[in-house]
Order: structure tokens, then sequence, then C-alpha cells
């Protein structure tokens, strides 16, 4: 390589580095002290959520120091010298940085592609490979707020039975609740980052399956929300997954809302506005509620499906850190709830 494209070279590759090290994992979830139960659920987290540059992350500016790069190169590769190769890499720069936005993404494939079909491929491999994360970003969370709420047990349980004075509880609870805002401060991050990725997709799908967020969001708005008063004490979930932590619990005759849910499961927000997942069966009133789409694995290279697919791992993500959020806020790490 050129000296001068060689410098060209370090120059974007450094803007791009720079771009993508701005925290450190301390600055992002605090130092370890050994006193977190939950520290490994943590650090899972939040390495799932491509802080430290693992998978690319699309932005204006590393889309602009990555289409510099190109440009040049191109300019270079075509017999191009000084001026030209200079003005490849500032074309490319622009090109990078509406990579960085919505359109880019799909600019950029559709510049790799030969074909129709071969876009499709692309954008669905690329597809597969972000539900995957999505997967295990959802996972990490789940483990997470299981882990917090269990050990929000431990504290009332260790009080009720006598084992630690209210003071000691109390200031366990503060450090709890404390250590779950931080988790959300995270969690809010990752998910906002997640939709700044999936308002590239969406572009994409506009073109390539254009009938993907109809399908996603088929069966979305079925049935009605429905008032009840719950017969028998019934378990909350986060998500409407058997997996999934436990979150609360609805007391006998406690009155609730039921909206419509997937894989067997409803919507249950009680007066007090915490939401989560109870099994239909435990709501006779649920029954001809409808019920929403689930995040399915979809077929592989089929990019309609792995289009919905990924709308709605989107959305089950936002809407459990929206159900999280409401528990830290609430009454889920207060000695008296429970």
């Amino acid at each position: 390589m050129p000296p001068r494209l060689r410098r060209l070279a370090c120059i974007v590759t450094s803007a791009a580095m720079l771009a993508g090290c701005v925290t450190t994992r301390e600055a992002r979830i605090g130092a370890d002290d050994g006193t977190d139960a939950c520290r490994q659920q943590v650090v899972a987290l939040d390495s799932t959520g491509n802080f430290f540059g693992e998978d690319i992350i699309r932005g204006a500016a590393v889309g602009a120091a990555g289409g510099a790069l190109l440009g040049g190169l191109i300019a270079a590769a075509s017999g191009g010298r000084g001026g030209n190769i200079a003005a490849g890499a500032a074309i490319g720069a622009v090109a990078g940085g509406v990579t960085g936005g919505t359109v880019g993404y799909l600019q950029a494939r559709q510049q790799q592609a030969s074909d129709q079909a071969s876009l499709n491929r692309s954008i669905a491999g690329d597809l597969a490979a972000e539900n995957a994360q999505l997967d295990r970003t959802q996972l990490a969370f789940d483990q997470l707020m299981a882990c917090r709420v269990g050990v929000a047990r431990t504290i009332r349980a260790d009080l009720s039975g006598g084992r630690v004075a209210r003071p000691q509880a109390e200031a366990a609870m503060s450090t709890l609740r404390a250590r779950a805002q931080r988790d959300m401060q995270l969690a809010q991050t990752i998910n906002g980052r997640i939709s700044e990725r999936g308002a590239q997709f969406d572009t994409a799908f506009d073109t390539v399956a254009p009938e993907a967020k109809r399908q996603a969001m088929a069966g979305a708005q079925v049935g009605r929300v429905v008032p009840v008063a719950a017969r028998t004490d019934i378990a909350l979930k986060l998500r409407p997954d058997p997996a999934s932590p436990e979150i609360a619990r609805v007391n006998p005759r406690e009155r609730v809302n039921l909206q419509p849910a997937s894989g067997g499961y409803t919507l249950v927000e009680t007066s007090g506005g915490l939401r989560g997942y109870a099994p239909t069966s435990a709501f006779p009133e649920a029954r001809n509620l409808g019920t929403r789409p689930d995040a399915a694995t979809a077929n592989e290279g089929d990019v309609r499906s792995l289009a919905a697919s990924n709308i709605r791992r989107r959305e089950n993500f936002s809407e459990s850190v929206g159900n999280a959020q409401r528990l830290v806020e609430g009454q889920g790490f207060e000695l008296a709830a429970g």
C-alpha cells in the first residue's frame, strides 16, 4: 500500500476506534467491590451491549471513517493520484456519514449486491446474526432481573425471620435499589442502541420486506382491555416465558387489567401500574382476549420472516425493560413489597 494511502488508513482507523471507545466497563457498571451478588449477571448484560466494539455499531462517525477509507481505496485502485485519492476519501466520508444514518445500511448492501436475490440473502444473514444477539441480550437481562428480585426476597425473608434488624435490612435494600437503578441505565442504553440499529433495518425492510412490519404487528391489537378481580394468588413474570423471572404477585380479589399476550400468557397490569405476565389459564376472562404474535425462530434465509421476528424481538426487549423500570420505580425493591 502506498505511504499516503497507508497514512489515510491509519487516520480513519484511529477515528473509528476513538468513536467506539468512549466509556469503560467500570464507568458503565461501577467498580467490583465484591459485595454484589449479581455482579456476574451485570457483566454478562454489559458484554452483550457491544460497548467494546466486538460488533459494528453503525454511526455517522464510524461510517464516515470507514467511508473515507473505502473511498480512498477505490480511488487508488482506479489509478487515482493525489487529489483524486483525497477526493475519493472525501466522497467516501460523505457516503459513510449517510451509512451512519437510517438509509446507509440499505445503500451499502445494495451497492454490494449483484441482484435482488443476493441483496435479500445478505440482509437475511445480517438479521439472523442480529436476532441471535437480541436473544443473548434478552436472556442476560432476564437473568439479571431474576437475580435482583431474588436478592430482594432474601432481604425481606431475613427481616421477617429475625435474622437481621430493620436498619440493616433497610440499608441492604437501599444498596440493592441503587444497583437496580444502575442496571436500568445500562439496559436503557442498550435498548437505545438496539433501536438505532433497528431504524436502519426498518429502512431496509421497506424495500426488501415491506410486509414485515404488518406481519410483526398482526394480532397485536386483538382483543380488548378487560378489568377483572383475581381469584387466587397469581405470580407475574417479566416476560411471557416460563423461564422469565417472577417480578410480583397478584393477591386474591385484587383488581387488575388484562390484555392480549403470546405463548399462552396474558399481560396483567395492576392498579399501581406494574405490568407482568401470567398464564392465560389463571384468568377465565382472558380466554377471548386474542393473542399477540411471538418472536418464534424464523425460517433461515427467509428475509420476510426474519424481519418480522427482528421487529418483535426488539419490541419484546424494549417492553421488558419498561416493565422492569416500573418495578424499580415502584415497590419492587422496598421492604414493604411482597
